[in-house]
């Protein structure tokens, strides 16, 4: 079974204590998400917890969005936060995916991290395709978002 592991990280210029909401809400995914702009007719649920553990989100969109779902397993203020992820389509996948924020001087270093399993179909999939090529790019665009909107919070 092969196994893919995509982090990037980014420096923050804001302190953990605001960038921390952003994530730990799937309500304030709206302002950093990169997917969010993919479909612009995303249907997206609510469900659970308002934030924290608990916290449960599932959206259906275009091909290109695809549909799935998302629950946050683990959370510590400020500096953690652990998402079961679940894919339905265009592949069935559940991909673990981590928060950490570190507090450095001026701010603080996000580092976002998504594992999983290539298998059946993904598996096909994955001898042609990279997965830290395919997600690399979203996640640095996310992180770029996530600092304007943690910056929009402390000014």
């Amino acid at each position: 079974m092969s196994t893919y592991e995509v982090t990037r990280s980014a420096f923050i210029p804001a302190p953990a204590e605001a960038i921390f909401p952003l994530i730990n809400n799937f309500h304030e995914w709206t302002q950093w998400s990169p997917w969010e702009k993919v479909d612009p007719a995303l249907e997206r649920h609510y469900s659970g917890n308002a934030a924290g553990v608990g916290a449960k989100y599932s959206w259906s969109g275009n091909r290109k969005a695809g549909s799935g779902n998302m629950e946050i397993v683990e959370s510590t203020e400020p500096r953690l936060v652990r998402v079961r992820l679940e894919f339905t389509k265009p592949f069935k996948a559940v991909n673990p995916t981590t928060f950490t924020l570190t507090p450095v001087d001026g701010g603080t270093n996000v580092k976002w991290t998504m594992t999983g399993e290539n298998k059946g179909l993904a598996k096909v999939f994955a001898l042609f395709m990279n997965m830290d090529k395919m997600v690399g790019g979203d996640f640095e665009k996310g992180l770029q978002a996530l600092s304007a909107a943690a910056s929009a919070r402390t000014h």
